[in-house]
């Protein structure tokens, strides 16, 4: 366990029983509403937003909407503690989503499920750990949210009759990831659940039941993409109120950049963080350094977004072109074979063939700091786990381009490089190059200060403070990085 060290890149680690990935909504929905019907003692959920019209299963006769279902399941089960944990958003967000997660609380008034908002962050911060635990024995982390647009096939049809909200609005396509696991790191995320609730509501929490217990919660449909290593809990968590910060997240995603030998392949909504981006940038400056390979929506769907974080997106890109002075660096755009963009809301990273990082995390200065986050991390042991963390970076790869898994390994073993093999088999057509683009005087003022992404507290809201802290972090990091390995 090389890079998975308790206390400083991991809250708690152990071997792994059984994990999968479940790329898109599609995967994700049908897992948990199969997960869902097994259960015997809980369902916790913790949330960044909560639409309980999400439906499970889109165009099937019974489309199984979220509320729904829980609550059917907690009236059928009076034994099930079913809770729901979700971020209070600020109302500007929250209008953005017709009103909810706020107008959730009176849709289960009354009702068998326990449902809460939760505020206990700084101002400006948000709450975003994305975890469902059932009977502490089945968990699903990572950065999916539940909210009527979330919904798509691994094929990102350009028009899908599935992808509609409640009233027809047709949504547009969307890249998600989040993974399942079943043994000790799901009573981990049990516990981090009730660490939450117990923050949030002030009430005291019994212990679970005895893990095992009720039948085997793992959906039958659902194959086991890795069954041995080591997988491990990290977590982001501001300092505030008496608590301490936790940035074991921060931690590892340096760790890990710095670790490569081969490759490293990034899926995320956002690329902003200035000491991820110096630490690419020296990976790329070593002659023998991996390959990157990052995937990035082309733009931001908000206006707010778009505003602030595709600014700085364009900074850290050119600052990683300019390095590249090996030619190693890809960074790519999503499109449907009709060239509709994909919003690639996934968060995750892949290191050679030994670590795999599925989690709420973006690559931004907050969620290294100001807001609370939660990743699942798996690190290979053996031979066998390295070739399972391996076939789950190039299933990832190939879904974009629509093509088999195993033709792009084959590409790429001959080529040499994953962004070679890609433009092999697609030349550029649903993974299009993203560059950086000319900022004004406004939006290099933006960038250069990261306006709306915050480190920590101490920074939240003095945007000058945040840029020397900026410049003095990288200029250290930049230091330790050149200095001899030993």
């Amino acid at each position: 366990m090389d890079l998975l060290r308790l206390g400083e890149t991991c809250w708690r680690a152990g071997p792994v029983g059984r994990f999968s990935i479940l790329i898109d909504g599609e995967a994700y929905f049908a897992a948990l509403a199969a997960a869902l019907q097994r259960a015997q003692r809980s369902v916790h959920l913790l949330g960044w937003s909560f639409d309980p019209r999400t439906r499970l299963a889109p165009g099937a006769d019974d489309p199984g909407e979220l509320g729904r279902a829980l609550l059917e399941l907690a009236t059928s089960r009076p034994e099930l503690d079913v809770r729901i944990l979700v971020w209070r958003s600020a109302l500007p967000i929250s209008m953005t989503q017709s009103g909810f997660p706020h107008r959730a609380k009176r849709w289960f008034a009354g009702a068998p499920v326990r449902f809460e908002l939760d505020d206990t962050v700084p101002l400006g911060a948000c709450h975003h750990q994305k975890v469902v635990v059932i009977d502490d024995a089945l968990a699903f982390v990572g950065g999916a949210d539940f909210a009527c647009d979330r919904w798509d096939s691994t094929e990102h049809l350009d028009a899908d009759p599935r992808r509609r909200g409640p009233g027809g609005r047709p949504n547009g396509p969307r890249h998600e990831v989040m993974a399942m696991i079943d043994g000790p790191q799901a009573a981990w995320l049990g516990a981090l659940f009730r660490e939450r609730w117990r923050n949030a509501t002030g009430e005291a929490d019994d212990a679970p039941a005895a893990a095992g217990a009720g039948p085997a919660l793992w959906p039958e449909d659902v194959a086991v993409d890795a069954a041995g290593g080591m997988a491990a809990v990290s977590r982001t968590s501001p300092a505030w109120r008496g608590r301490m910060a936790v940035r074991e997240i921060r931690a590892l995603t340096l760790e890990a950049i710095a670790s490569a030998k081969r490759l490293i392949y990034i899926e995320n909504q956002y690329f902003t963080w200035p000491l991820a981006v110096e630490a690419l940038a020296a990976r790329l400056a070593e002659p023998q350094g991996p390959e990157i390979v990052l995937v990035c929506s082309a733009r931001s769907p908000s206006y707010f977004d778009r505003i602030t974080m595709d600014r700085a997106r364009s900074n850290a890109l050119w600052r990683l072109t300019s390095s590249d002075v090996f030619g190693r660096f890809r960074a790519l755009a999503p499109f449907t074979a009709e060239g509709r963009p994909v919003i690639a809301h996934a968060k995750l990273m892949v290191i050679d063939d030994r670590l795999l990082r599925i989690g709420s995390a973006n690559l931004n200065n907050r969620s290294h700091g100001f807001d609370t986050e939660c990743e699942l991390a798996l690190e290979a042991a053996s031979a066998a786990d390295q070739a399972a963390i391996g076939g789950v970076r190039d299933r990832l790869a190939a879904h974009w381009i629509g093509r088999a898994v195993a033709e792009l390994a084959e590409v790429r073993r001959l080529s040499g490089g994953l962004a070679e093999a890609l433009w092999a088999l697609d030349g550029g057509s649903r993974l299009r190059p993203l560059e950086a683009r000319r900022l004004g005087p406004v939006g290099e003022f933006i960038a250069e200060f990261h306006i709306g992404d915050p480190t920590d507290v101490s920074d939240s809201w003095r945007p000058f403070r945040r840029r020397e802290r900026s410049l003095a972090e990288a200029r250290a990091l930049r230091r330790r990085l050149a200095a001899p390995r030993g």
